[in-house]
């Protein structure tokens, strides 16, 4: 049976599926480490990551889904598995500090773990409110949009979920000035991602820490795009302030290298504050799910990718700031903003064109986000395309 050409896919896509998506024109069948093809056969250098999410690249997942499939899928959460079990045992000792986690299938799912352990945290005392932050982003459910600093993804959802208030990014003074006595927690991004790539100060972090231990609030996490090694350190907040320990965090995108999970953690003791019956997911830490997730930390342990990231990280915003054009670059490991005077949908599209694939961000940003797993000549065969489509 031939394959269906490009136009012929996105005919699909025009007649059946929802345009939720701001699509760009390209249609993949295959990809392989860095690297992706589409239906016409041109090759491209994937520094996109599917958003993130390939932490080990293309195709690097099938022996552990296959080894799993053979054994057990799925069985629902009202068993016990043993994928499951070491998982969240691997994550607990990946954190450092004693903890427990949750299980679910995607960032947004994660975010809301947080949001009812802060409901539930402050509940008896009459608190719901968590404090988010000016450009932040945090998923597209109805409290993920809610919480999230950015007014664009809030048109035509209103009225918001009550119960979030936004607060200037790395503005101590204003956090300070903003909690009341139904505060319950603060959730932030220690990287926010979707904005420009943009770090916390160790400062801020180190001062948001002091108001809640003051305040009695939790300090919670968004870590689904920043987390799982990309910043070089698996909890990206240790590459921010490593003496900064959170109450409560979410993880996602790279958790399974681009198969479906999410998770929250929380530490002593309020691990124990979502008990039987307060929180569900159906899908939530299969024993498919939960055997990739281990098969990518131990890929990621083995091989030395964090240590990669911080070493090629650097290397990939030096050569950055080399090319003409380019006017900032921020970033930590290989989650990197480069920005230009350049509005980013057609830069996208011009290094598209080149064969390499970036992400938007902002308006005048880019986004690399490679594999952990990235050599230098793909950091520097990237670098060069890109200076060809900003040329």
């Amino acid at each position: 049976m031939r394959g269906m050409t490009g136009p012929e896919i996105i005919g699909l896509f025009d007649k059946y599926v929802m345009p939720t998506y701001g699509r760009y024109p390209l249609v993949f069948v295959r990809g392989k480490g860095t690297r992706v093809w589409d239906a016409d056969g041109k090759e491209y250098l994937d520094f996109g990551g599917g958003i993130a999410v390939n932490v080990l690249g293309h195709a690097a997942l099938a022996s552990a889904l296959a080894k799993q499939a053979d054994i057990l899928v799925h069985c629902s959460n009202l068993y016990y598995t043993e994928p499951q079990g070491l998982l969240a045992k691997k994550l607990v000792e990946l954190v450092g500090v004693e903890g427990k986690c949750f299980f679910c299938n995607s960032g947004g799912e994660a975010n809301e773990a947080l949001y009812k352990l802060a409901r539930k945290f402050g509940h008896d005392a009459g608190k719901y409110e968590v404090l988010t932050f000016t450009n932040s982003f945090h998923g597209r459910t109805l409290a993920g949009i809610s919480a999230t600093g950015q007014e664009k993804v809030k048109k035509g959802f209103e009225p918001m979920v009550d119960g979030f208030r936004h607060v200037p990014f790395n503005d101590l003074d204003a956090v300070a000035a903003a909690i009341g006595p139904k505060t319950a927690a603060i959730l932030i991004e220690p990287v926010q991602g979707e904005s420009g790539i943009t770090p916390a100060k160790p400062e801020f972090l180190r001062g948001l820490r002091k108001l809640c231990d003051e305040r009695g609030l939790l300090l919670m996490y968004d870590e689904v795009q920043c987390g799982i090694g990309r910043t070089g350190e698996f909890c990206a907040w240790r590459a921010v302030a490593p003496d900064v320990v959170p109450d409560a965090m979410s993880w996602a995108k790279g958790l399974a290298g681009g198969f479906p999970i999410g998770a929250a953690w929380a530490r002593k003791p309020y691990a124990d504050l979502l008990g039987p019956g307060s929180h569900a997911s159906t899908f939530g830490g299969t024993p498919l799910a939960c055997a990739v997730a281990l098969s990518v930390i131990e890929e990621i342990e083995k091989e030395n990718l964090m240590a990669n990231a911080r070493g090629l990280g650097a290397h990939l915003m030096a050569k950055l700031r080399l090319v003409p054009g380019v006017t900032a670059v921020r970033g930590l490991g290989v989650m990197i903003g480069v920005d230009t005077a350049m509005e980013n949908r057609p830069l996208v599209n011009k290094a598209a064109a080149r064969g390499l694939l970036l992400v938007p961000a902002g308006t005048n940003t880019v986004r690399f986000l490679p594999p952990l797993n990235i050599t230098m000549a793909e950091a520097d065969e990237a670098v060069g395309r890109f200076a060809e489509a900003l040329a």
